[in-house]
C-alpha cells in the first residue's frame, strides 16, 4: 500500500522520539544521583555528574547519526548500568552524627495489652532551635485505645502537608507518630535530595506538647497551619493500626531504610500501614499530594461528614487553641475542642 513508507517513517520517528526522551530522563536522574553522591556533595561528585551529562548529550546526538547510533546508545546504557550498580551499593545506616531532635530511635515492647514505648520525644522548647531534650518511656494499655486522629500541617500551599497520626487512650493519653527524614547534624531538608538516598527514614513518637506545639507555637519561618481530624473506625482496627506502627518502628531500629520524597514519606507509609484494614481505601494521587489527604479521607467517609468539607477544614485549625494552651498538662484535651461532637468517639 502507498501509505507504507509514511507509516514506516512515522514509526521510526516515534521510536527515535521515545529514545530521546528515555536518554534525557536517564541523564537527568543519573547526573543528580552522582551530584548528590553517597550522602554528601563534593568536587568528585560534581565532576562525575558533569561527565555523565556530556555522555548523555553524546548519546542524544548519536541518535541522529546512523553509523554512530548503535555505539552511542550501547555505551551510554553501559555507563548507566555502572551508575545503577553504584547506586544500589549505597546502604542506609543508623550510625551517624544525628541532629538532637532525631538522635534517638523509638522502640516498643509488647506484652499482651501492655505496650511499653521507649524514646518518646518530649522536648521543652524556648524557640524552634533552642530546647531541652528529653526522652520518655511510657506504657500504654491497648484495651483503652479508642481513637485515632490525624494532624495535617500546611506551610507551602494546599497541595503539600506533613501528616501525623495520634493514638488516644481513654481520652487521657495520646501518642503521636510522625514519619520523617532523619537528618544529620548541620543538614537541612530538601525535597529534591529526598529522591536520592540522602536521608534515612525515622519514626518519631512524641508527646503532643512536643511534636504538635513545635509546629503551632514555635515554627515561624514559614508559619505552619496545623489541622486536627478524627478518623472514624472500630477500636479493633485502631488496635491493629497501632501495633503495625510499633512493628515498623522496631523494624527500622533493627534494619535502617532510606526515606524517599515520593515512595517512602509521611503520607504513603500511613496508607501502607492501613492496608491491613479490610475496609482500606484505594490508593490515590491525593495520597501522593499529601495536602489533599484530608479531603480524600472525607470523600471516603473516614472523617466527619456531617459538615461540608470546607467548613470542616476551617474548623479543624488548632493554632490559636494550641498557642493559648501553651504547655498546660491538658494540652491534648484542649486542642480537641475543634473536633465535632459527632466524631469524638469511633
Amino acid at each position: 500500500m502507498t501509505d507504507h513508507p509514511i507509516r514506516r517513517a512515522f514509526m521510526a520517528w516515534t521510536v527515535r522520539g521515545l529514545s530521546l526522551l528515555v536518554i534525557a530522563a536517564v541523564t537527568a536522574w543519573s547526573a543528580l544521583a552522582l551530584y548528590f553522591g553517597d550522602n554528601h556533595t563534593g568536587t568528585a561528585q560534581s565532576v562525575l555528574a558533569a561527565l555523565f551529562v556530556l555522555a548523555g548529550l553524546a548519546a542524544l546526538i548519536g541518535q541522529f547519526i546512523g553509523r554512530w547510533r548503535r555505539l552511542a546508545t550501547l555505551t551510554f546504557f553501559a555507563l548507566f548500568a555502572g551508575v545503577l550498580a553504584w547506586w544500589f551499593s549505597i546502604a542506609p545506616s543508623n550510625q551517624r552524627d544525628w541532629q538532637a531532635d532525631v538522635a534517638q530511635l523509638p522502640y516498643a515492647e509488647i506484652k499482651g495489652d501492655q505496650v511499653t514505648v521507649h524514646n518518646i520525644r518530649n522536648f521543652s522548647y524556648r524557640t524552634e532551635t533552642d530546647y531541652t531534650p528529653a526522652w520518655d518511656t511510657r506504657t500504654y494499655d491497648l484495651s483503652k485505645l479508642d481513637t485515632v486522629d490525624l494532624f495535617a500541617t500546611y506551610w507551602m500551599g494546599p497541595d503539600i502537608a506533613h501528616v501525623m497520626v495520634s493514638f488516644g487512650f481513654a481520652g487521657q493519653d495520646y501518642l503521636t507518630a510522625s514519619i520523617e527524614a532523619r537528618k544529620e547534624r548541620g543538614e537541612g531538608y530538601s525535597s529534591l535530595r529526598g529522591f536520592f538516598r540522602q536521608y534515612e527514614l525515622t519514626y518519631i513518637v512524641a508527646d503532643e506538647r512536643d511534636i504538635v506545639r513545635l509546629r503551632t507555637n514555635y515554627r515561624k519561618n514559614p508559619i505552619e497551619e496545623v489541622h486536627l481530624f478524627r478518623i472514624k473506625g472500630e477500636p479493633e482496627l485502631a488496635r491493629q493500626f497501632f501495633l503495625g506502627y510499633m512493628e515498623s518502628i522496631n523494624a527500622v531500629r533493627q534494619k535502617p531504610r532510606f526515606y524517599n520524597t515520593l515512595t517512602s514519606n509521611c503520607t504513603n507509609l500511613i496508607w501502607a500501614h492501613a492496608r491491613m484494614n479490610p475496609r482500606r481505601i484505594p490508593f490515590s494521587w491525593k495520597i501522593l499530594l499529601s495536602g489533599h489527604a484530608p479531603s480524600y479521607l472525607y470523600d471516603q467517609g473516614r472523617l466527619d461528614t456531617s459538615l461540608p468539607f470546607d467548613t470542616l477544614m476551617k474548623s479543624s485549625l488548632i493554632n490559636a487553641i494550641a498557642q493559648a494552651a501553651g504547655d498546660a498538662p491538658d494540652f491534648s484535651q484542649r486542642i480537641r475542642a475543634v473536633l465535632h461532637p459527632a466524631v469524638k468517639t469511633p
